[in-house]
């Protein structure tokens, strides 16, 4: 039977030397939640691509611009939640669409029934007019 194809996963001691940084700072990022390995069957801590990206993330806040842990933690979930509300808000434009795209194709058939003929014509952008601002009169003194 054929394996099913997975990841590439690297150990510890590859991603350290990599990274240049100690494999207890990786146990550590692990300890604190910001990194999740998974682990092979003798318990050996393996890091994907995935999870490289997240480290570098993790690196170039705590290195370049000085973030402690608990504010890379912060951070980390703020991204996290971010990219969540991006995948609804495309979830719910791409409804939107659907919505709209339904509609119209309706109001085009019933249009052919209708007894008055309807004309659909571009939507119309209103703009608020902007306040004037009055210039003061010049007084000649």
């Amino acid at each position: 039977m054929a394996r099913a194809r997975s990841k590439a996963a690297y150990m510890i001691s590859a991603v350290a030397e990599q990274y240049q940084i100690h494999p207890q700072t990786l146990r550590l990022y692990e300890r604190e939640g910001l990194l999740a390995p998974s682990r092979s069957e003798g318990n050996t801590r393996l890091y994907t691509d995935d999870d490289l990206e997240r480290l570098e993330v993790i690196l170039k806040l705590t290195r370049e611009l000085g973030v402690n842990l608990a504010g890379v933690e912060i951070i980390m979930n703020m991204r996290e939640k971010m990219a969540a509300m991006q995948d609804q808000i495309e979830q719910f434009v791409n409804r939107l669409n659907q919505e709209l795209i339904s509609h119209s194709q309706k109001t085009v058939i019933e249009s052919k029934h209708s007894l008055i003929p309807v004309i659909q014509t571009a939507p119309v952008e209103f703009k608020r007019p902007k306040p004037e601002t009055k210039k003061p009169a010049k007084s000649s003194l």
